[in-house]
């Protein structure tokens, strides 16, 4: 466990940025009656960890704050796909001998993210989306009818933070969760801290599927909310279509989060996605620190789980666009060059 000490710096680095999200967390608490406890939605992973607080290298180790020629990029290795890509990315970027570091200090930000989302390693310039969309985005594709969230069937086809975090606030609001995972490829977090996995899917009833079966669908089928962190033409090619869902029923909502909106194929974890939206710390010099730990998924999930409350009290019938780094965006301060 980290020790007070070092929990209280954690909160400290985050608490000039919390303002907007307290306010989400209060709305999300009047709509249903349920209290949300910032500290441990942002910082029980790092507690149960031991994590230090980050740097310019990430909580979790993967993602680094990296100086380029016009400022700071994050690039992030977070699976092993994405170490594999390193020599590919150092190719485009002319340094097939050198270090990434090197790399980047050699080209400029917007360039060194460009180049590593083409070879499909996540990462972003330094608030280079924080005047971009807005954290949901509501569509409406099918017919109204207000419903509590008391008894509703929720079906949670995300993985690691943002979409389970967002499913368990929504279960202890009164809905029945399942976790659905694909038989081929589990939730990436039953790789980390098994005590954050267990809280985060505390009461829910778990499925395990054939994704590329029928099987998929008809949960679906029996479904009121739809939670999922997919690109939309990978569940269509599993035979989902968020339209199509909302209009078979009255009141239905379905959830998709993103890193950057539906119709955006770059790639986004927690912390590359806060870099984007231009959440970060300074140091002694004014140079970004990262704030949290992957501190995109917290506060998406916190974001998702309102949007969704409030959909339903409109009477659903609705397609809810969440970008991570549009949450960041949120709740970023104005972004001040280094000293």
């Amino acid at each position: 466990m980290v020790e007070n000490m070092t929990l209280d710096r954690w909160m400290s680095d985050a608490v000039p940025h919390l303002g907007p999200l307290r306010a989400v967390a209060d709305d999300f608490e009047a709509g249903t009656g349920v209290p949300v406890d910032l500290s441990t939605a942002l910082f029980l992973r790092a507690r149960l960890a031991g994590l230090p607080p980050p740097g310019r290298t990430s909580a979790g180790g993967s993602c680094r704050l990296l100086g380029t020629r016009d400022g700071w990029a994050a690039v992030n290795l977070a699976r092993p796909d994405d170490r594999a890509a390193l020599p590919a990315l150092l190719a485009l970027l002319d340094a097939r001998d050198g270090e990434l570091p090197y790399a980047a200090r050699r080209t400029t930000a917007p360039r060194l993210a460009a180049a590593a989302q083409t070879v499909g390693i996540p990462a972003a310039a330094l608030g280079s989306d924080r005047l971009g969309r807005p954290p949901v985005r509501a569509r409406s594709y099918g017919e109204r009818e207000p419903r509590a969230l008391d008894g509703l069937r929720v079906l949670d086809l995300s993985a690691l933070w943002a979409g389970p975090l967002c499913a368990r606030l929504l279960g202890l609001a009164g809905a029945h969760v399942t976790k659905a995972e694909s038989t081929g490829r589990p939730d990436g977090a039953r790789r980390g801290h098994p005590g954050f996995y267990r809280w985060l899917h505390d009461g829910h009833r778990s499925l395990a599927l054939d994704f590329a079966s029928r099987a998929l669908a008809d949960a679906a089928d029996r479904a009121d909310v739809v939670i999922e962190a997919s690109r939309p033409r990978a569940l269509r090619r599993l035979g989902l279509n968020a339209e199509e869902f909302l209009a078979a029923r009255p009141g239905r909502v379905w959830l998709g989060i993103t890193g950057y909106g539906r119709d955006d194929d770059r790639i986004a974890f927690g912390d590359d996605a806060a870099v984007a939206g231009g959440l970060v710390g300074r140091d002694g010099r004014g140079a970004p620190v990262f704030l949290g730990d992957a501190l995109a998924d917290p506060v998406t999930g916190l974001y998702a789980a309102r949007a969704v409350v409030r959909s339903l009290s409109r009477g659903g019938g609705e397609l809810l666009c969440v970008s991570m780094a549009a949450c960041a965006a949120a709740l970023a301060g104005p972004l001040t060059p280094p000293c």
